[in-house]
């Protein structure tokens, strides 16, 4: 019987040794959340973790090319054309300065508020450069260079202009 209690502990000990080694495995594999930009219009909100971010730090052009690639899970939000757009960006971001591009043209002038707003009508519009039934909005932070980019669809909410 002693060999045999000496057995059933040796494997318990193993078995907690391999569940421990696991936990610290999975927990060094989890990355730390970046900060989150949000869009809001009346009372509906979408809000986005970077598509890409280096913790700051400026991103390489490798990089750059690789977000300008990742738009699979990009969140949208419908906006109505007499409808306010709220952005509100992590103050990380607001510190970094920021500003807002659409389909890939600058928008507004760099910021270091962690809050803008912008009037509905300035989207789905040819004179912005903004026409069509849906435009990609990206949050860039960075002036200098980009650290960090959150996308979002803005979807027009009467694509026939039927108000």
């Amino acid at each position: 019987m002693t060999s045999m209690q000496s057995a059933v502990r040796r494997r318990r000990a193993v078995a907690a040794a391999g569940a421990v080694s696991a936990g610290l495995l999975v927990l060094t594999a989890c990355d730390k959340p970046t900060p989150v930009a949000t869009v809001t219009i009346g009372s509906n909100s979408v809000t986005s973790e970077a598509v890409c971010y280096n913790d700051g730090d400026p991103l390489d052009a490798k990089a750059l090319e690789g977000c300008a690639k990742n738009t699979g899970d990009i969140q949208s939000i419908e906006l109505g054309e007499d409808e306010t757009v709220r952005f509100g960006v992590d103050p990380e971001i607001a510190d970094g300065r920021w500003t807002v591009l659409v389909n890939g043209r600058q928008f507004i002038d760099f910021s270091e508020n962690t809050y803008r707003t912008l009037p509905g009508s300035a989207f789905f519009q040819a004179q912005y450069g903004t026409e069509g039934n849906t435009n990609t909005v990206t949050i860039r932070m960075g002036e200098k260079a980009v650290e960090g980019m959150w996308s979002f669809k803005l979807k027009n909410k009467d694509p026939d202009g039927n108000s």
